[in-house]
């Protein structure tokens, strides 16, 4: 188990690191001579009854150390051939050997929650947003066809909380047993001053492997391709900044009862985790039945889909072959949202595009939906002309 490294002065306990970064005389001219105490002033006579600690100013070393004991069982509970995410040490090691793999290609991606964070602290609730953090950074892994190996994530905060910082880690840990990865390491960033009380950030950091042959890149995307999506859980992790200017014009509070979803709190709905789409379209793309996938998230369908699609082809949808869900009705309605603005800002409920043969977009469905996937075929790949859009959705009047 990896744990924070770097130039700093710090308090690393196993699998994480409180820190304070104070770097003093790092290079001296080699004519400099070493100076002793001696040599300086004694400032004691204006401090004499004053003994500082790294608590003073701002750094909870126990606080720290209680965090670590916290989340050590469930670092452990992610545990997968490769990895047995063990605590200690200044890197992790994965062996991809035991995890199976004979002429492995490595993929790595990197993510965060953005402001989805600033719900989750006005709202008190910091459970999920850790899956979140998982869930961004394995569905960009699995869209290249690889599996997710491992995760480490980035915590940073002016003051450590432990029970937040419990429930934030507890949300990652879940989010890897949801993807079959390991949390390998993380570091806890105790930084006075730099965040405003109560506020934190979230980055991950993943890595994938898949084998040499069965890359995806989009190449073997064709005209006449069927174009399946995988319904989304909700708003997931972009567009939180528009979301939350929103919930401001309707003059609504997290507490809120929720305008489209009866007993729960607008926080509580808005908060409802990025689904992890790893274990179904890993399935589908081993049963030979996938020729791209595209995660659908900043940029909404609009501005993802091409990322996955060669020169001179483009897809065309049917806006009517999914139900809009309610949580996009209410934004679009609350902030008079064009159509279009809001396909290429949110998911507008496809969290995840599939691109298959004809021939096997049946199975490819099928597949999805035994691992839990609600499937919609959206339309096909069509060949366009020069300057043409790539992505066409018709019927986006139905939008209201």
């Amino acid at each position: 188990m990896a744990q924070g490294g770097g130039a700093a002065d710090r308090h690393c306990q196993g699998f994480r690191c409180c820190y304070v970064r104070r770097r003093l005389n790092a290079r001296r001219p080699a004519s400099c001579q070493r100076s002793t105490l001696a040599d300086f002033p004694d400032a004691r006579s204006e401090h004499a009854m004053n003994s500082y600690s790294y608590k003073d100013a701002g750094v909870d070393i126990d606080a720290g150390n209680a965090l670590v004991e916290a989340i050590k069982p469930l670092a452990k509970s992610t545990a997968r051939p490769g990895s047995d995410a063990g605590l200690g040490g200044f890197g992790a090691l994965f062996d991809l050997r035991a995890a199976g793999f004979q002429d492995p290609l490595l993929v790595s991606t990197t993510d965060g929650v953005g402001t989805k964070l600033k719900v989750a602290i006005e709202a008190g609730k910091h459970d999920t947003v850790g899956i979140d953090l998982v869930a961004m950074c394995v569905n960009d892994l699995v869209v290249q066809g690889a599996e997710p190996l491992l995760f480490l994530d980035y915590f940073a905060t002016g003051k450590l909380e432990v029970d937040a910082g419990r429930a934030i880690v507890a949300g990652i840990a879940e989010g890897c047993r949801q993807a079959g990865c390991a949390l390998v390491g993380g570091e806890t960033a105790e930084m006075p001053g730099m965040y405003s009380d109560g506020d934190y950030d979230l980055a991950g950091f993943s890595v994938g492997a898949v084998e040499r042959t069965q890359v995806l890149t989009g190449d073997r995307v064709k005209a006449g391709d069927v174009v399946l999506g995988l319904a989304s859980s909700g708003v997931h992790s972009n567009g939180f900044s528009l979301v939350r200017k929103l919930v401001g014009v309707a003059g609504l509070g997290y507490g809120s009862p929720c305008p489209w979803d009866a007993g729960k709190t607008l926080g509580e709905a808005l908060l409802t985790p990025t689904r992890i789409y790893v274990r179904s379209t890993l399935a589908a793309v081993r049963a030979g039945t996938v020729n791209a996938l595209a995660h659908i998230t900043g940029g909404g369908l609009l501005e993802n889909i091409p990322r996955v699609l060669p020169n001179g082809l483009g897809v065309e949808l049917d806006a009517t072959a999914w139900e809009l869900p309610n949580v996009f009705r209410w934004l679009m309605r609350t902030g008079s949202i064009a159509a279009t603005e809001m396909a290429r800002t949110f998911n507008c409920g496809i969290g995840m595009v599939v691109v298959c043969p004809a021939d096997k977009a049946e199975e490819a469905a099928s597949t999805l939906s035994a691992h839990g996937e609600v499937v919609t075929r959206l339309g096909t790949v069509a060949p366009i002309a020069a300057g043409g859009h790539r992505v066409v959705i018709n019927g986006l009047e139905g939008w209201k």
